[in-house]
C-alpha cells in the first residue's frame, strides 16, 4: 500500500485540504481530508482526478507540421487524408511502436492517465497480413507497457472506401479487414492484452458508417458483447451528405435508430448534427468524443455544445491526430470554439458556475466512461488515475482553490503538471516521465529511418 498527501485535492464531494489518499493494487482505498502526512508519503501540492484521452491515432503524431502547406485549390480534411495515406505507406512496426511510446509519454506529461487508441493500421503497406494478425496491435500494447499508461485498445473495422461497400482504395490497404478476420484480430488482441496491467482492456471501433456496412456492423456488435464501442460519426458535411444519400438518413440519426447505442458507445466528433440529433444522442447515454484541436486543425467545425449539455449529454476529449498533445489546450479550444460561434462567453456550463470546473470534471467523467475505466473522481474504489499540479506556478498562484480549474483550463500550460499516476503507476515525477530519455532516443532513431525513405 502506498499513499499520497496533497495540500488540496478535488475529491468527489468538492475541494478539500490536507488530503491523504491511500492506494492498493492500482485503486484508491482511502481518502482522508484534514489529515497529516506520513514520512513515506508522496507529497504533492494540488491533486485532481486525471483525464482519459478518449481518441488517439498515435502514428499521426509523426506527421505533425507536415500538412500545413497550402496546396493549389482549397485544402480540406480530404486533401489532408490523402497525404496521411501516403505517409502510412512507409511506417514499419518498430516505428509505429516508437511513435506510440512518445505519444503516450506526452499524454501522461500533459495530465492524461489513460488513452483510447483508435487503431486502424493492421497490415503491411500492400495489405498483406503480418505473420501475426495482431502484430501492430501488439506494438501499441508494447508502447503502453513501456509508458505505463492505461490503455483501452480499439481495433478498427475498416472494410470499404465509402457507403455502398465501395472497394478500398490503394492508400487504405493497411486498414482492411472483413468481419471474420476482424473478429479474429479482436480475439487475439484480447488474449495478448492480458500481459498488461489489469486496468487495460480491448474494445472495438467500427471506423465509420462510410467504412463499414449495416450487415457487417450488426455482426461485429453481436460478436463483441459488452465493452467500449467507438465510431467516427458526422465529422464532415461531405460525410453527412454521402450517408444520407446512400443510407436514407443522416449519420447520427441512422446510428441511433439502427444500432444499440448506449453508455458503452462513444460517438467521435458528431460535429454536424441537427438539434433533434443532438438531443437524441445526449439521451442515448453515449459519450461525445470531442477532439477540439484536431477538429480546428482539419476545419471540421465546432460541436453543438449548449444543446447537448442541456439534454444531459456526456462528453470527453481526445487528441485524435496528435498534432498537438495538450490537455489544457484541448479543453480551452472546446470552450473557445463555442464562444466564437455564438459570440458569447462562458458557454460550456449549465446555469451558473465555473466553466473550467465544468469542462474538467465533465471530461473526467465522460472520458472514463468512454474507456470503460472506473475513474474520473477521487473516491474510494476508483482507479488511481491521478494528476498533481503546482498551484504556486505563476499562472495559478493568484487563484483561490475554487478558481484553480479556471486557471488550469484558460491561463496555464501543461507544464504545471508535476506528477501523474495511471492506475497507481507513478509515471511522471517533477514533470518528467520516468522513461523519457529512452523513449525519445528511440523515437528520434525511428524518425531518421522514416525520413530517409519519405
Amino acid at each position: 500500500m502506498t499513499a499520497i498527501f496533497a495540500n488540496h485535492a478535488l475529491v468527489a464531494t468538492g475541494w478539500a485540504q490536507n488530503v491523504r489518499i491511500t492506494l492498493d493494487q492500482g485503486c484508491i482505498t482511502g481518502v482522508t481530508p484534514n489529515s497529516k502526512a506520513a514520512p513515506e508519503d508522496t507529497r504533492v501540492d494540488c491533486l485532481l482526478p486525471a483525464l482519459a484521452n478518449l481518441h488517439s491515432h498515435s502514428f499521426q503524431r509523426a506527421m505533425a507540421g507536415m500538412t500545413e502547406y497550402r496546396m493549389a485549390g482549397r485544402d480540406s480534411f480530404w486533401t489532408w487524408r490523402d497525404l496521411m495515406y501516403r505517409f502510412t505507406a512507409h511506417l514499419s512496426p518498430d516505428q509505429i511502436e516508437a511513435i506510440a511510446a512518445l505519444v503516450f509519454l506526452e499524454m501522461q506529461e500533459a495530465g492524461y492517465a489513460s488513452v483510447g487508441e483508435f487503431h486502424y493500421l493492421h497490415h503491411q503497406p500492400d495489405g498483406t497480413r503480418y505473420e501475426s494478425l495482431s502484430e501492430l496491435s501488439d506494438r501499441i500494447m508494447a508502447a503502453a507497457n513501456t509508458t505505463g499508461i492505461g490503455l483501452t485498445h480499439l481495433p478498427v473495422l475498416y472494410s470499404y472506401a465509402g457507403v455502398g461497400k465501395q472497394p478500398l482504395e490503394a492508400g487504405q490497404s493497411r486498414f482492411g479487414n472483413d468481419v471474420a478476420q476482424f473478429c479474429q484480430l479482436v480475439d487475439q488482441a484480447k488474449s495478448n492484452i492480458t500481459a498488461l496491467p489489469a486496468d487495460c482492456r480491448v474494445g472495438i471501433a467500427p471506423h465509420s458508417l462510410r467504412a463499414t456496412a449495416p450487415d457487417d456492423l450488426a455482426q461485429v456488435l453481436a460478436a463483441h458483447g459488452q465493452g467500449p464501442v467507438h465510431i467516427h460519426i458526422a465529422e464532415q458535411p461531405k460525410e453527412v451528405a454521402e450517408v444520407q444519400a446512400g443510407m436514407g438518413a443522416r449519420p447520427v440519426e441512422w446510428l441511433l435508430h439502427n444500432a444499440p447505442v448506449d453508455r458503452n458507445w462513444s460517438l467521435i466528433h458528431a460535429t454536424h448534427m441537427t438539434e433533434a440529433e443532438t438531443r437524441d444522442m445526449a439521451r442515448s447515454g453515449a459519450v461525445a468524443g470531442l477532439c477540439p484541436i484536431t477538429e480546428a486543425n482539419l476545419g471540421d467545425g465546432p460541436f453543438n455544445g449548449p444543446s447537448y449539455l442541456q439534454a444531459g449529454g456526456a462528453f470527453g476529449v481526445g487528441s485524435d491526430s496528435n498534432v498537438l498533445i495538450s490537455l489544457t489546450e484541448e479543453l480551452r479550444t472546446l470552450e473557445y470554439s463555442q464562444r466564437l460561434r455564438d459570440l458569447s462567453r462562458n458557454v460550456m456550463v449549465l446555469k451558473e458556475g465555473s466553466v473550467g470546473q465544468a469542462l474538467y470534471t465533465g471530461a473526467a467523467r465522460g472520458g472514463a466512461q468512454a474507456l470503460g475505466r472506473a475513474a474520473g473522481e477521487i473516491t474510494i474504489g476508483q482507479l488511481a488515475d491521478l494528476v498533481a499540479i503546482d498551484s504556486q506556478h505563476p499562472s495559478l498562484c493568484a487563484l483561490k482553490p475554487d478558481q484553480l480549474l479556471d486557471g488550469l483550463v484558460f491561463a496555464a500550460k501543461d507544464h504545471v503538471v508535476t506528477d501523474l499516476w495511471s492506475a497507481g503507476r507513478h509515471a511522471v515525477e517533477a514533470g518528467r516521465h520516468k522513461a523519457r530519455d529512452q523513449i525519445i532516443a528511440k523515437y528520434r532513431q525511428a524518425m531518421e529511418q522514416l525520413l530517409a525513405v519519405l
